[in-house]
């Protein structure tokens, strides 16, 4: 089976960090494509040790989106 997860990435000094938004799961690179590709395995283990996990996860895909404070 197929599914696609979505990925937030940010920079902390050397590194990125790559979080898997739907399982909470993080890894990191010194690149951005070697912290997604760290994350995609990191992810890949976390489904065989959590098996039937999938069942909780919602089939409809997420919304990302942003917002505007004003501060003074």
């Amino acid at each position: 089976m197929i599914k696609t997860f979505t990925t937030v990435i940010n920079k902390e000094g050397k590194w990125f960090v790559a979080k898997c938004l739907e399982l909470g799961v993080v890894s990191q690179g010194k690149t951005i494509e070697k912290a997604t590709k760290n994350l995609k395995e990191a992810v890949e283990l976390y489904l065989e040790d959590n098996d039937g996990v999938m069942k909780t996860i919602s089939r409809e895909a997420s919304l990302i989106t942003s917002f505007e404070v004003n501060y003074v």
